[in-house]
């Protein structure tokens, strides 16, 4: 007889023979016998036998005398699969539904962006960051927060920069449910009835950010009664657009432009104007429609000429011809403040 170390009594073998006729033999806790130096053969066996390969519990030999059928196990293994796919798919619909809500909100910063979208809309703000030199121009947020059970931090100016990526947060955050964009036949119901005047835009190309939030800014100064977003288009309302909107992101509708919203626009009595850098009439050569959707296209690339094709007129900014052209915001600005000279100012 061995001493087993593990407590348990070990044989050196079995029948007859001396110890020193075989190899010394441990005992696994799973009970399958493991020679010290197995050749290949009884390691395959093993294998075979050993409770992993059988599909046994641990504790149990495997095999159909000692562990279960095989259709006990692939019941198992079955039930095991069907607990982690959900355990997946739970997992998956979590993290679809976060990024769902992140895609639904829209982080705000700026002191004039974040006022107006309070002053518009005050139901869809979710959480309030601020400076405590932000506190005093914030009172009647934070009252509002307090009435409504919706917590608001006191962060620092280096928090802040790394919520909204950037050093020009104004020292306030709002994160606010994101705007859905209205479909063309709701931004045509919007409009005042004809004969009076509207002026709708088409923004067709245009990228950045800082010029979308410009052309906002200039579009509620000049009472500009939408903006129209292509299908195809990436560009969305961002936090760096409604900074440098002022506010002005609040007070203009927004819609999604389809294959034929031109055709629609044009049934609903405006007429189609496509804005290019030469070529087109004078903006002061003629009076501007009463019921207008002007067409802008990028700075560079300008326009698809399919738009420029189906416009009814083009127009063009006159100028000394030092530079080339306007870019997107102040060729935008000068078209609204004509438009507001010619209908809506007098």
């Amino acid at each position: 007889m061995t001493n087993d170390k593990s407590g348990r009594g070990g044989r050196s073998g079995s029948g007859s023979g001396s110890s020193a006729d075989k190899p010394p033999v441990t005992w696994r806790s799973d009970f399958s016998r493991d020679a010290r130096a197995p050749d290949k053969r009884t390691r395959e066996r093993e294998r075979q036998a050993s409770p992993d390969a059988a599909g046994g519990r641990p504790g149990e030999r495997g095999g159909a005398s000692y562990g279960r059928s095989g259709e006990q196990q692939g019941r198992a293994r079955a039930a095991a699969d069907f607990v982690s796919g959900e355990s997946q798919d739970a997992a998956y619909e979590a993290h679809a539904e976060a990024r769902q809500q992140r895609s639904q909100e829209l982080r705000l910063f700026g002191l004039n962006a974040c006022r107006a979208a309070f002053a518009n809309r005050p139901q869809d703000l979710r959480k309030v960051y601020l400076t405590e030199e932000r506190i005093p121009a914030m009172k009647p947020v934070l009252a509002w927060c307090a009435q409504h059970k919706l917590g608001y931090r006191v962060v620092t100016d280096e928090d802040l920069r790394k919520l909204t990526s950037t050093q020009h947060h104004e020292g306030v955050c709002f994160e606010v449910t994101r705007r859905e964009l209205l479909n063309v036949a709701e931004l045509i119901a919007l409009q005042p009835a004809a004969p009076a005047p509207a002026l709708l835009v088409v923004l067709d190309g245009v990228g950045n950010p800082h010029n979308f939030g410009a052309v906002l800014r200039s579009a509620a100064n000049f009472g500009v009664s939408g903006i129209l977003l292509p299908e195809e288009s990436s560009l969305t309302l961002s936090g760096a657009a409604c900074r440098v909107a002022e506010g002005g992101a609040e007070a203009v509708p927004l819609a999604r432009a389809d294959t034929g919203a031109l055709a629609a626009l044009r049934a609903a009595g405006f007429a189609i104007a496509a804005t290019v850098v030469r070529g087109g009439e004078s903006i002061h050569a003629q009076p501007l429609p009463a019921r207008l959707v002007l067409v802008f296209g990028a700075e560079r690339e300008g326009m698809r000429d399919a738009l420029v094709k189906a416009a009814d007129r083009r127009l063009t900014i006159p100028g000394s011809g030092k530079v080339e052209s306007l870019n997107i915001a102040a060729s935008a600005a000068v078209l609204f403040a004509e438009f507001y000279r010619q209908h809506i100012g007098t």
